[in-house]
């Protein structure tokens, strides 16, 4: 890990010196998880994709606020993490002056940790039962692997308050997944349908 970290590293000092092949290395390396953050954090595949070209873009334009050889991945994803709040933040104004349509909720996507899971749609409700600032810090560390100081620069909290969310969702997921086995047992014949 922390050889590619220093490789993010070099890839993002490179693209500031304007070498345009860093930045097809970085969007290689990045896009893939920066579109799972963003689609955990919409549930909309659609909305998750335009927000990526939306964090690119803004990578590209902010790539000057960048301190080398500080880690890439908590900056591109505060990047991602800004773009989906302003997005928020139109999407909230635009919702005030259309009529509502009554949008059926996209699908959950389900973290990369609920894959040995028997029923990956009990992982996606009992994870929508989780608010964005449980959600959010749980994510980025079990699923993404940040550090706590690394969430608490993306989310602008104290080290200890990651911690503490993210500890409190895992509480929580672990109590809802458990409530749910124990109402619906898993039908053993089902679990490897995923």
């Amino acid at each position: 890990m922390s050889s590619e970290r220093d490789q993010l590293s070099q890839w993002m000092s490179a693209y500031q010196a304007g070498e345009l092949d860093a930045f097809e290395r970085l969007h290689g390396q990045l896009a893939p998880r920066l579109r799972r953050y963003l689609l955990s954090l919409t549930m909309s595949q659609p909305r998750a994709d335009d927000l990526l070209q939306e964090t690119f873009l803004q990578i590209h334009r902010s790539r000057h606020t960048y301190t080398p050889p500080r880690p890439v991945e908590p900056w591109a994803f505060g990047v991602a993490r800004h773009v989906y709040l302003m997005d928020c933040r139109a999407w909230a104004r635009r919702r005030r002056l259309e009529a509502d349509q009554g949008e059926e909720l996209p699908e959950l996507p389900v973290p990369a940790f609920g894959e040995g899971f028997p029923d990956r749609n009990r992982l996606r409700r009992a994870v929508a039962t989780l608010s964005d600032d449980q959600r959010e810090p749980l994510l980025l560390h079990h699923v993404w692997g940040f550090s706590f100081r690394e969430i608490a620069g993306m989310l602008g909290i104290q080290e200890v308050a990651a911690k503490v969310r993210a500890h409190r969702a895992r509480k929580q997921l672990q109590g809802v997944l458990e409530t749910d086995l124990a109402s619906n047992p898993v039908d053993e014949s089902s679990q490897g349908e995923n």
